[in-house]
């Protein structure tokens, strides 16, 4: 039976404030306005669309626009947020990272997936793919120095601590080995090109350098991010003893504070301002010729007001050379920093980004790296 507007309408608002249904049942995202009649849950508008890429499983339907019957409502009445949740999420592990609305599409789409189609979080046994401590498969690689992507095999050995890939099939030494000591995976679809980009970065003589991936299937590049955050866990559980799952996940795996192109110009101030693009990631500020290069020009540490770093918006008043209007300035012990962004929100968002650093205190092994930038030839 269809409900009158009305009667409609009451409905959908005492469903949208039971407790858990304020929020998109995947993504976290506030108000959510459809709902899965299949399966019992209020999703956002995101959500929904890929709730539609599984349509065997769910089925949506606007919650302002769509007709509805009683059983229907019935039915998500019945089950809601935070019952489906208590279904749905079982068991998720705690390295699995779960999307909110600020992660890309391939992520969300593949925890719905994960949740709803392959149910992984009713069974441990379908977690194997990320949770056996190794893996090994061919990923397409960004060539260092010509761009092209080719196939390369990949190797994750837990037990040894690593990430290693090799050029060619029968190799028997890896053309890199990095360690998951110092590993970090983030999607970055815009920046490579593809929906499924994923950018690993690891330390090599304490520089950073870039690694470049994707596969074509969702799930597959999916899983090799959780398992590279298993392994990461696992390290710093270690490393770590005291510490709790709480204070190491935010450890496991990072999203860069900031990116972006800025002008900056040479120590010396007297050549000219050079456009290049930068990387806020934790405490170190790169910057690359181009986005996707595999290893920076230079590296800069950001230490805490504490130890005397400062961000000041501006130039200094004698400064040339820079077409870009809006400067900064970053005063660190040793010397300032001269940068332009091309635009006031640029400027602000850096401007944030270098203060959340420097806003907070320095852990006691960040002193260890700050003494290498210092003495760094």
């Amino acid at each position: 039976m269809d409900l009158g507007s009305e009667s409609l309408r009451l409905r959908i608002k005492q469903l949208l404030e039971k407790p858990g249904n304020g929020n998109c049942a995947d993504c976290k995202a506030a108000d959510p306005e459809w709902a899965s009649y299949t399966l019992g849950v209020l999703v956002c508008h995101t959500c929904s669309g890929l709730h539609r890429n599984i349509p065997q499983i769910s089925k949506v339907k606007s919650l302002l626009l769509d007709p509805w019957n009683s059983s229907e409502l019935e039915f998500i009445d019945s089950m809601g947020n935070n019952a489906a949740k208590a279904k749905y999420e079982n068991i998720v592990p705690a390295f699995y990272y779960c999307p909110t609305y600020r992660d890309c599409l391939l992520l969300k789409e593949q925890w719905i997936r994960a949740k709803y189609e392959r149910k992984e979080f009713m069974c441990v046994e379908r977690q194997e793919a990320y949770s056996a401590g190794y893996k090994e498969g061919f990923l397409w690689k960004r060539g260092r120095d010509n761009g092209q992507y080719l196939s390369r095999k990949f190797i994750l050995s837990e037990r040894e601590g690593v990430l290693k890939y090799f050029n060619k099939l029968d190799a028997k030494e890896p053309k890199a080995t990095l360690k998951i000591s110092s590993v970090n995976a983030a999607f970055q679809p815009d920046k490579i090109g593809t929906a499924h980009g994923l950018q690993i970065t690891y330390l090599k003589d304490n520089s950073t350098r870039n690694v470049f991936v994707y596969h074509e299937d969702g799930k597959e590049i999916v899983d090799w991010f959780n398992t590279i955050r298993a392994a990461r866990l696992h390290y710093l559980q270690v490393a770590f003893p005291g510490a709790s799952n709480s204070e190491l996940l935010p450890k496991v795996t990072r999203n860069f504070l900031n990116e972006g192109y800025m002008e900056k110009t040479g120590p010396k101030r007297t050549e000219g301002f050079k456009k290049r693009w930068f990387t806020m990631d934790d405490r170190r500020l790169m910057y690359f010729k181009d986005p996707l290069d595999a290893f920076a020009r230079g590296e800069v540490f950001i230490g805490s007001k504490g130890n005397g770093y400062s961000v000041l918006p501006g130039l200094p008043s004698n400064i040339q050379g820079n077409h870009w209007l809006y400067g900064i300035t970053i005063m660190t012990p040793d010397r300032s920093f001269l940068f332009a962004c091309e635009t006031v929100k640029d400027q602000k968002d850096w401007m944030a980004a270098f203060q959340l650093i420097i806003n907070r205190p320095m852990l006691p092994q960040e002193y260890a790296v700050e003494a290498y930038f210092k003495h760094k030839p």
